[in-house]
């Protein structure tokens, strides 16, 4: 049973594959935007979090992106290279995104200009 707005959004997301997806190479963290249920400033956006490194289930865990961003682990390892994609294929080690961007981001504030790029 669908509990919230927010599930009803994942539950079309599945069917129509919309969401914007972010993979931080580095790190090998997948940070998927759901296309429904956000608003306002890019931090207190809920998004999907994969991190591939832990073994994470292909579902990941619905976060915040302040928790994410904001996380001292994260902070240190800037540059970031992330590639912005659609569609991969592969599972595990053969997991392979096709990219349509992939930028070097140096900065929160330039993740912001990649989001806006996009048209997130």
């Amino acid at each position: 049973m669908l509990k919230s707005l927010f599930d009803i959004c994942l539950f079309e997301l599945q069917l129509e594959n919309e969401t914007k997806k972010f993979h931080f190479i580095e790190m090998d963290l997948l940070i998927h935007f759901p296309r429904c249920g956000n608003q306002g400033k890019y931090l207190n956006y809920s998004v999907i979090l994969i991190d591939r490194k832990k073994g994470a289930t292909e579902s990941g865990k619905l976060v915040k992106l302040a928790e994410i961003l904001e996380n001292p682990e994260f902070e240190k390892r800037y540059p970031h290279t992330v590639g912005y994609y659609k569609e991969s294929s592969g599972e595990g080690a053969e997991f392979k995104p096709e990219f349509l961007e992939i930028r070097k981001v140096s900065t929160v504030e330039g993740f912001w200009l990649f989001l806006n790029a996009v048209d997130l």
